[in-house]
């Protein structure tokens, strides 16, 4: 629990990658906001999970949660979010960009002319925007946590500056990742560390209905078996979180499964699944 006392924020964060990390980040007691659009509870059937099933499962293993509805695309529930955070703790250590509109069309390898212009509303409005102003809101409060070694993660996609072979996403992603070069620089004196976060092939609930399989079965599928589950990222947000160096990491693209190796942290089963390569 070397995470106690510190106050986290996972956007999107009620399924996928978020889900992942904000569990990991509560596992290591870390009282963990959640923000998003989904709430209630799940239904029988439902893929999708909501920020209040997370918190359930979180708070079912015996650590602390609390759920935000806040749709990032508008500008003053974000602020209003980080508000209530600021006005509950006074405080916030460890920031999750998570957030990400980007796959609400196919993202195909068709050459760009050929693509939907409306994968930059969705990419850049929903995901790096949102982004943004999630930091614009939050850095303030961040820096008047001066004894806090703060942590800023963004979840991404990087492997060696490859081209993604898609237009808009290669654009967007790297975009993110030039977003927390940037801020490593401005926060470098504040000691606020800011780090890309790129997982593999993540199993996530959408990855696991598209097989027709669940978490409990995907071992029985052939193409999902270099896959690593969701809390792999979120064992890998954790462990930066914990590393007291990790400010010599800011601004540096990571990939979780050569973060595996250095803090030495497996997969729920128990694997350490190498890093993604692009073929």
């Amino acid at each position: 629990m070397t995470l106690q006392g510190k106050v986290a924020l996972v956007t999107g964060g009620s399924r996928g990658a978020g889900r992942g990390i904000a569990i990991e980040l509560a596992r290591a007691g870390a009282f963990v906001y959640i923000t998003g659009r989904s709430t209630g509870l799940q239904q029988a059937g439902q893929v999708r999970g909501t920020l209040d099933t997370v918190c359930q499962e979180i708070l079912e293993l015996g650590g602390e949660a609390a759920a935000i509805r806040c749709d990032h695309t508008n500008d003053r529930e974000t602020e209003k979010a980080i508000r209530q955070i600021a006005e509950e703790k006074g405080r916030l250590d460890i920031l999750v960009n998570n957030v990400w509109g980007g796959n609400a069309l196919p993202i195909g390898l068709e050459p760009f002319w050929e693509q939907p212009p409306a994968h930059w509303d969705n990419m850049f409005e929903a995901g790096v925007r949102a982004q943004l102003m999630t930091n614009y809101y939050a850095v303030p409060l961040m820096r008047k946590t001066k004894d806090n070694g703060g942590l800023i993660i963004h979840t991404t996609f990087w492997d060696r500056d490859k081209y993604t072979g898609n237009f808009y996403y290669d654009l967007a992603k790297n975009a993110l990742n030039r977003m927390a070069y940037g801020l490593s620089v401005e926060l470098a004196a504040d000691g606020i560390a800011v780090i890309p976060l790129s997982p593999g092939w993540m199993r996530t609930e959408l990855v696991l209905a598209e097989f027709g399989t669940d978490e409990e079965h995907w071992q029985e599928v052939e193409a999902l078996k270099n896959t690593e589950s969701t809390a792999y990222i979120g064992r890998a947000a954790a462990a930066l979180a914990q590393d007291g160096g990790k400010l010599a990491l800011s601004g540096i693209p990571q990939q979780v499964g050569a973060l595996a190796e250095k803090y030495g942290f497996t997969d729920a089963d128990g694997r350490k699944v190498p890093v993604f390569r692009m073929v």
